[in-house]
């Protein structure tokens, strides 16, 4: 995906007080499930249902109703869950650049909560961040017009400070954009069939099946890990393709865990797109990063018909290009030990089916994207994670040294402006940061270009330890002095610990 090639320098200058530091007692009673009886049998990948909403006064309108549920994860067990039209999770959006979409968001989970639309371009009232909240009881009717590239975005919980448990709990879905170049390409585009989405969330039970959050003292200054992995809330999924080419739209949907995917067989696939649409060219690769909140578009050639599965390790020192996200290696074995962290999964079982239909021809060039250019950029901005005595197990998470601040606007940018802006840092963990309103490109990542697979237009950037990444960033089409944006770290865990700020478009 990217050369990401700090991911252990600036962990490693500090990895003997990080790893004396994390080290805990015994575990809490009913941490882990492996042994207790709680079985996850293969099962059929589950599909979230594709919503068109419907059309009133040449307005698409969606209705969303956020609700408790009762989910079976374990056929044993029942999992008490937050869901949207459902237990858990809610159904994709399909919607259309260009159109004007209202969506009826009702709050029925008994407390105070949000809905964020990640990655869309719209103004700062219909953005669903933590100042738009929805009482229980009550319904939120945000209107706004689609101006995206087609691409795969998706809605999520961002009440502050209790974004990490609700997402936990299940207040996510994907929205997909389409347009009308995507739909002309030859990408693989039946939905369910060839073109599948993947939400990925790892997740920690107890013995009775019950969700487990905050339950250890590195959750918080690590974020939230879980032990078992859902896909689109199945456990150990499988999935039948009937085309040669299998599409698949991956979501880190997780609190805090950073994935490295690739199939068993070590074959390749082509990267299409990340998370604001389509790469200008397709990127052949083995194996690919994904932070959480970012999105890839992957096509993999399943011709030869064997059985293959995606698969999940702790990114390494390898693939990283000199650095991993726990150092790789012997650091990376001791410090994954100390946190009580299991880091390989199978994501998904691929079993093709014998009448599949043949595989397409990728076209050699997706979409014409300009390089990005600084030069037009009025202003540089510097932004510096923090993480305080978070280190030690206590204290505020921060940017540019100050906790999120509700009432402080930190940031003011002038609509019909582009600028640069410069993220740091210095602590000894990764950190996925996260800009609201724009799709951004990256300029430079420690001083090199970004790797091609993240040569698109993106929303969420992995920002190694000890790392720096330059974005170029266009403010175009809405300003409001009074409602401002969000930038954070998307380690929910470290966002709802003080990791955010606030920005806002004037005119």
């Amino acid at each position: 995906m990217i050369s990401r090639r700090a991911l252990v320098g600036g962990f490693l200058a500090g990895g003997v007080g990080m790893a004396s530091a994390a080290v805990v007692g015994n575990q809490p009673a009913g941490r882990s499930i492996f042994s207790q009886g709680l079985n996850g049998e293969p099962g059929p990948l589950a599909i979230p249902d594709m919503l068109s909403g419907t059309v009133e006064d040449g307005v698409r309108v969606f209705d969303l109703n956020m609700q408790k549920g009762i989910s079976h994860f374990f056929d044993n067990a029942d999992t008490r869950t937050l869901g949207i039209n459902g237990s858990y999770l809610g159904p994709a959006l399909k919607m259309r650049a260009g159109e004007t979409v209202r969506i009826n968001v009702s709050n029925n989970i008994g407390e105070t909560s949000t809905l964020h639309w990640h990655g869309l371009h719209l103004p700062a009232r219909a953005d669903g961040g933590p100042h738009q909240t929805i009482a229980n009881g009550n319904t939120w009717s945000p209107q706004f017009e689609v101006r995206q590239n087609a691409a795969m975005f998706w809605y999520h919980s961002h009440m502050v400070p209790r974004t990490g448990p609700q997402v936990y709990q299940g207040l996510a879905g994907l929205i997909f954009v389409e347009d009308e170049h995507s739909g002309n390409i030859g990408l693989p585009g039946e939905y369910g069939v060839d073109d599948i989405p993947l939400v990925l969330q790892d997740r920690r039970f107890g013995r009775d099946g019950s969700l487990e959050y905050m339950s250890a003292m590195q959750d918080r200054m690590m974020g939230m890990k879980g032990d078992r992995l859902l896909v689109n809330g199945t456990i150990n999924p499988y999935f039948v393709a009937r085309s040669d080419s299998l599409r698949l739209r991956i979501l880190n949907g997780s609190n805090s865990r950073i994935y490295q995917l690739a199939f068993s067989d070590g074959r390749s696939f082509v990267q299409t797109g990340s998370d604001g649409g389509l790469l200008p060219v397709p990127v052949r690769m083995n194996s690919i990063i994904l932070a959480p909140g970012e999105r890839i578009d992957i096509v993999v050639d399943l011709s030869d018909g064997r059985h293959v599965t995606l698969q999940s390790t702790t990114p390494s020192l390898g693939a990283a290009g000199g650095g991993g996200m726990m150092g790789g290696g012997m650091m990376g074995g001791i410090m994954g030990a100390l946190m009580g962290e299991r880091a390989d999964f199978d994501v998904l079982d691929i079993r093709p089916d014998a009448g599949r239909r043949r595989a397409v021809v990728l076209p050699e060039r997706l979409l014409n994207l300009a390089a990005p250019d600084p030069a037009n950029a009025v202003r540089t901005r510097r932004f510096v994670l923090g993480m305080g005595m978070m280190m030690m197990g206590g204290g505020e998470m921060s940017i540019n040294g100050r906790p999120m601040d509700m009432s402080r606007i930190d940031e003011v940018v002038r609509v019909g402006t582009e600028e640069v802006w410069v993220i740091e840092n210095p602590t000894m963990l990764p950190h996925p940061f996260h800009i609201h309103d724009v799709q951004f490109r990256i300029i430079d990542i420690n001083g090199r270009p970004p790797a091609p697979g993240e040569a698109g237009l993106k929303d969420t950037v992995l920002i190694a330890p000890g790392g720096r990444v330059r974005l170029l960033l266009s403010f175009k089409d809405y300003s409001d002095p009074d409602s401002p944006y969000m930038y954070h770290c998307h380690n929910l865990e470290h966002e709802d610990a003080g990791m955010m700020g606030q920005f806002t478009v004037v005119s």
